[in-house]
């Protein structure tokens, strides 16, 4: 590969979002839409409509609304999309953002049937990987690139810019490191929430792969919890593949087996799903373990300290 399709391929695929990314709003003229919208477009991001069937051809927050996802690209130029779009209706408004050529969408929807998430996952297998939409959540707080642009529903004042970056199935639990982070004057250079469903349209290894390329990240903290295989793929991934050094945290260390725990998969149902057997991975992997989530900012200063 040539010197410059290398920089032009990092530059696509280093973040998923800045200060360029055009993003329509589904389910725009709904509460939660609208006031999320709102903040979205407070914070700088560049809200250029949004989706509503229906409602095509009337304005909300002063921008034009669609009845289709198509309409609104072909109207917009949009590149991204964040969904709010209720349960029943949120997989065929993923598949509608798909088709309509939609680069990366954020689907906040929580609730959507697994069924119909597994419905998704293969609808999606139909595109080339150079044509495949992006998808984070559902049931995911959003991303933001701090100072560049936000599609989510974080609170954006607890986020300051810089290095570090951010992956985790838990909302709340980000917002809890970036605020640490931002205390010790450590920014973050994008935090991607993957959500908390047992089926989400892209993983931690995923999201991995692009800060490893991403030049503005020094250091990732991975969030994850009990369930499911992600995290552990994600260890062995990391040790295989990146120079870019990982700290993580596992919630979920008292839970019993068998039991869900808040997000639809936090449920240990399997060997290597409780969180201490993928403490373990993390540390036979070599990634510096956060042991409690009042220290991530520690933590995260200590192996800055060291680089």
């Amino acid at each position: 590969m040539a010197e410059t399709d290398k920089t032009l391929k990092i530059l696509i695929v280093a973040i998923l979002i800045d200060e360029n990314t055009t993003a329509i709003v589904q389910g725009f003229t709904g509460q939660t839409g609208t006031f999320h919208s709102m903040e979205m477009i407070e914070y700088g991001t560049k809200i250029v409509g949004g989706v509503t069937p229906g409602k095509g051809g009337t304005k909300c927050l002063n921008r034009p609304v669609f009845d289709t996802v198509k309409e609104a690209v072909e109207e917009t130029g949009a590149t991204a999309s964040i969904s709010f779009v209720p349960p029943p209706f949120a997989a065929d408004g993923i598949m509608e953002a798909a088709d309509a050529g939609i680069k990366y969408c954020v689907c906040i929807t929580d609730g959507i049937p697994a069924q119909d998430m597994i419905r998704v996952k293969r609808y999606m297998r139909r595109y080339k990987a150079e044509n495949k939409m992006v998808l984070t959540g559902p049931n995911c707080a959003g991303t933001i690139s701090p100072g560049k642009s936000m599609l989510g529903i974080m609170p954006p004042h607890i986020y300051m810019k810089g290095e570090v970056g951010i992956i985790g199935r838990s909302g709340t639990l980000g917002y809890e490191a970036a605020s640490q982070l931002k205390s010790m004057g450590i920014g973050v250079s994008t935090s991607v929430g993957i959500g908390g469903d047992p089926i989400n349209g892209s993983s931690f290894r995923d999201h991995l792969a692009r800060f490893e390329e991403d030049p503005e990240t020094k250091i990732v903290v991975l969030i994850g919890e009990i369930g499911g295989p992600q995290e552990s793929n994600a260890a062995l991934f990391y040790k295989e593949n990146m120079s870019t050094p990982v700290v993580g945290y596992i919630a979920g260390l008292t839970a019993p087996k068998g039991r869900r725990m808040g997000h639809a998969g936090a449920v240990i149902s399997a060997f290597g799903e409780s969180a201490a057997e993928k403490v373990e991975v993390f540390q036979e992997c070599g990634i510096k373990v956060v042991p409690n989530p009042a220290r991530f900012g520690q933590t995260v200063a200590s192996v800055l300290s060291s680089l």
